[in-house]
């Protein structure tokens, strides 16, 4: 199954070893999800993640690099061949929306679940908002 991780569950990850994002993160590789990644996701990682207010947190831009790297690595690479936007509010969400479409992903992680649920993703698509804690329910690596 694919999954396509919005940036914001990487940045919660890096805030707190002790949350959901932190234990999606320690899952990957996983042998019963895969995430996606598209070339204008992974430069969003890249450029999120390396901002001043993460970096903040005790982070170098080479450990930003690395963590990107290795999740290029293990990740689903997917080309976007066409563009069908705007669907979203917010073009940002239009470009995770397009790579989970485009890999048919069955999830879309992410804390902004408002800029998602309630706009046809789910009918339209068959791809579900969730954040962290409630994928690693969906796939049984924590109870309810």
């Amino acid at each position: 199954m694919k999954v396509v991780l919005d940036t914001n569950v990487l940045v919660m990850a890096l805030r707190s070893r002790r949350g959901a994002s932190f234990s999606l993160l320690a899952e990957l590789p996983a042998d019963d999800f895969e995430i996606v990644l598209t070339i204008p996701l992974y430069t969003e990682y890249q450029d999120v993640l390396s901002r001043p207010e993460v970096l903040e947190l005790g982070y170098t831009v080479d450990d930003i690099e690395e963590l990107t790297r290795y999740l290029s690595s293990i990740s689903h690479k997917q080309a976007i061949h066409y563009l069908w936007r705007p669907w979203l509010k917010d073009p940002k969400d239009d470009m995770v929306l397009e790579a989970a479409f485009a890999s048919q992903s069955k999830y879309i992680v992410t804390y902004n679940s408002k800029d998602f649920v309630g706009k046809g993703i789910e009918e339209s698509f068959g791809i579900k908002p969730v954040n962290a804690k409630q994928f690693l329910i969906e796939v049984g690596r924590i109870d309810k």
